[in-house]
């Protein structure tokens, strides 16, 4: 029988990369610490030196997808601040790619999976979302769009609209391209809605 050394190098993130890969092409029924364990070349105790147990690996895999969503957002906004139009159109077209990308992560994101909901640092993560799409709507506040009183409604249903849209592509009841032209639709009804109700 072979000896499985107990952890090597980083062995968290050498965890949650492989994680992320069995999720992306088994599911999250696929999902286990003791094959991750086996893949990684460690002892099958050694994850949980970093995760209690298989809902601390699902947490962790959401607060990543939810930091790197909000970092590629803002990363795509910041490329078309000179217009707000093309700004939400940017952080919108971002979200969708995300989702494309990673329907599994992004579905692990949004689904609450113990009794109490999302732990401390998944709900930490999740809001650095909100914090993302709330500062490009202050933007549309400076370039005159609408009130800053109405950034946190707008938000709201901001994130509602990209995520509805999301979840269309990624149970394949429109396309990509389709994703795209509804993006544009959504975001010249929202501002013409906004600027409407000032």
């Amino acid at each position: 029988m072979s000896h499985r050394p107990f952890h090597h190098g980083n062995l968290r993130a050498v965890l949650l990369e492989r994680a992320e890969a069995v999720l992306r092409e088994r599911g999250i029924d696929g999902l286990s610490l003791r094959e991750l364990a086996r893949e990684a070349g460690v002892s099958h105790g050694a994850p949980r030196s970093h995760f209690a147990d298989r809902n601390a690996l699902l947490d962790a895999l959401a607060e990543r997808g939810f930091v790197r969503l909000a970092d590629e957002i803002r990363e795509a906004a910041s490329r078309a601040r000179e217009d707000h139009a093309r700004t939400l159109r940017a952080a919108a077209s971002a979200y969708v790619r995300f989702a494309v990308r990673e329907p599994a992560l992004l579905d692990l994101m949004f689904t609450a999976k113990v009794e109490d909901g999302p732990s401390e640092a998944v709900r930490s993560a999740s809001e650095r979302l909100f914090a993302t799409m709330a500062e490009i709507m202050n933007a549309g506040v400076e370039a005159g769009a609408y009130d800053a009183c109405d950034v946190g409604r707008l938000t709201l249903l901001l994130s509602a609209t990209v995520q509805g849209i999301a979840a269309l592509v990624m149970s394949r009841r429109i396309t990509t391209p389709q994703s795209e032209a509804l993006i544009d639709d959504a975001i010249t009804l929202f501002l013409s809605g906004a600027s409407a109700e000032r």
